[in-house]
């Protein structure tokens, strides 16, 4: 096992105490088993993983006796794939209501899963969610106990790190495995990922006829990273039907492979009505999908900028999911095509933020800051969030943070 200690633990072993069902979500082999099993440590709490082909058929065929050959507590990984499990489960579970923490699942499905959750286990269950590996837990630093304000900088004592060390943190991703084992050979491993994530994941889970094509979708969407959604460019980039594209991307959305960030609006039902801008998590994983191998060709590439930007976001949104808080992130885009990177909301206040490739950030960075107040809510402190080596203030209503203090 790991013994990188994750921000996420503390909130696991409280919500433990609560809840009879512990569902934790996330994309493959960003730790999820490994995060339950040294939780677990010490404990009776049994394991047992339905990639296993031979549980996996059991559970499908025979859930009950599943279930009494790993009773609880226990931990049963990859729960995706028996769906079966959740009514015998709610049964075990409305059987021994005093019994807290009898179910940990993990699953690699997002929004699949929540079907069946809703359906069996509602008032039950804690979801939680799981990213990959944040800046301050690869360097082992203390974890804040407070999501990203710029008000509120993660990480002001952080060792200030040159634009080198920066992209080399972007390039080498956030999967545990890689970073932990250094002998391991980078692309080996992704692309061994890649063909277990599209045979076991996609193939099989989805009936996906077209693997190759679907490969390929893989890759223009990361090369895509940090753009507006196009499903009309990606669509003719792959030779598929705009349907075929939405599709696929609900896949990876689903899977945690991508995080799509919804444009800003006064009525939270227009919120996921315009055109939101696509991030491919995993920086790592877009830098080898796209052919970037080494840190210094990504850093002088096209991609320069974008993948900044989605490293950026990516910690933004880890410092929210690995302290249990689903978080109010948002694009502003309005009619006249003026953007703002991003926009947190929180306790009805407004935080702008831009993502910069520039050490000398100036006025121009954060024109559009002020926009936010024809809205008729209240505007916090924002952010130019870039690579200027010092925590400053650019203005008033302005600072500019490191992009190692996220």
């Amino acid at each position: 096992m790991s013994d990188l200690e994750r921000t996420l633990q503390p909130f696991i072993e409280k919500i433990s105490k609560s809840f009879r069902v512990l569902l934790l979500n996330g994309q493959r082999q960003v730790g999820k088993s490994t995060l339950l099993q040294n939780i677990a440590q010490g404990t009776n709490r049994g394991y047992v993983s339905l990639d296993n082909l031979k549980f996996r058929k059991l559970a499908q065929s025979d859930p009950e006796l599943f279930l009494q050959e790993n009773p609880p507590p226990v931990i049963i990984d990859e729960i995706q794939y028996a769906p079966e499990l959740f009514p015998y489960i709610k049964i075990y579970v409305d059987e021994h209501r005093d019994e807290k923490g009898a179910f940990w699942l993990t699953g690699s499905q997002k929004y699949k899963l929540m079907e069946n959750v809703q359906e069996s286990l509602a008032g039950r269950i804690a979801i939680v969610n799981l990213m990959g590996l944040s800046y301050c837990e690869k360097i082992k630093s203390p974890f804040s106990s407070k999501p990203f304000l710029p008000s509120e900088t993660k990480r002001k004592d952080s060792k200030k790190l040159t634009v080198q060390a920066v992209y080399q943190r972007i390039w080498e991703g956030s999967l545990p495995e890689p970073i932990v084992n250094k002998k391991i050979d980078r692309e080996i491993y992704y692309g061994s990922y890649v063909q277990s994530y599209i045979e076991r994941d996609v193939r099989d889970f989805y009936n996906i006829s077209k693997p190759i094509q679907f490969f390929d979708f893989i890759t223009v969407v990361a090369a895509q990273t940090g753009q507006l959604l196009n499903y009309t460019s990606l669509a003719n980039d792959i030779g598929i039907d705009v349907k075929t594209a939405q599709s696929w991307m609900g896949i990876l959305e689903r899977s945690g492979l991508v995080y799509l960030l919804h444009t800003y609006s006064p009525n939270i039902t227009n919120r996921i009505i315009k055109t939101p801008k696509m991030y491919f998590l995993d920086t790592g994983l877009a830098a080898y999908l796209t052919q970037w191998l080494t840190p210094e060709s990504l850093m002088n590439g096209a991609m320069a900028g974008a993948i900044l930007e989605t490293y950026v976001l990516g910690e933004i949104l880890k410092s929210y999911l690995h302290n249990g808080k689903e978080p109010m992130m948002y694009l502003y885009r309005d009619n006249g095509q003026n953007e703002i990177d991003l926009v947190l909301e929180q306790n009805g206040t407004l935080y702008p933020i831009e993502i910069k490739k520039t050490a000398n950030p100036d006025l121009n960075n954060f024109k559009n800051f002020n926009l936010l107040t024809k809205l008729k809510k209240k505007v916090g402190l924002g952010a130019v969030i870039c690579l200027q080596p010092e925590h400053m203030a650019l203005s008033r209503e302005v600072v500019s943070i490191p992009v190692w203090e996220i």
